[in-house]
């Protein structure tokens, strides 16, 4: 039995020691699509080309040390380049990005064909024109029902000042601006 398939099990089995109700994913995802979330793209290169996705589950855990973590289904297509990963960079993405968030969500397509991205000089590739990015070694991948949340250290990053992309309710919106 794998790590991740036991880690899995155990959840499974503390969460039905309890006999509390619990949500039907389809409740759950109807909270989380209310919730209003900033985009960003995460990036690596794996075997020399560049791997990457849309996240929308980006956090900060911590600013002493500074620490971030963003979660990934393991069905995914990039887990298997994640799973192998050292270094990742995480571009914040800027309004007007809705189709740099589109592509980069889309399974099936070259996310890298269409260009504006830049790689940085450790090899990560950042969204050009993004609001800020962080480049973070991968310090651990934790397996949490059928995803992973993975930890990384802030290593190096750069910022703009441009205004967030903003995903809520499968909708991108734009900040409105104080009068």
């Amino acid at each position: 039995m794998s790590t991740s398939t036991h880690d899995l099990r155990h959840l499974e089995r503390a969460l039905a020691e309890h006999d509390e109700p619990a949500l039907t994913p389809e409740q759950y995802k109807q909270v989380f699509r209310r919730h209003a979330a900033g985009v960003a793209v995460v990036t690596l290169r794996d075997e020399g080309r560049p791997v990457g996705f849309t996240a929308t589950s980006v956090i900060s855990v911590s600013a002493a040390p500074p620490l971030l973590a963003f979660s990934l289904a393991s069905g995914s297509s990039s887990w298997p380049a994640l799973s192998r990963a050292a270094t990742v960079a995480v571009s914040f993405l800027a309004e007007g990005q809705e189709d740099v968030s589109t592509r980069f969500a889309t399974s099936g397509v070259d996310r890298f064909a269409a260009g504006g991205w830049t790689a940085l000089p450790s090899g990560e590739p950042v969204i050009d024109g993004a609001q800020a990015w962080v480049r973070g070694r991968v310090v651990q991948r934790t397996p949490v029902g059928d995803s992973y949340l993975v930890s990384l250290r802030a290593l190096a990053h750069g910022v703009t000042d441009a205004h967030p992309l903003i995903y809520r309710d499968r909708v991108y919106h734009r900040l409105t601006r104080p009068a």
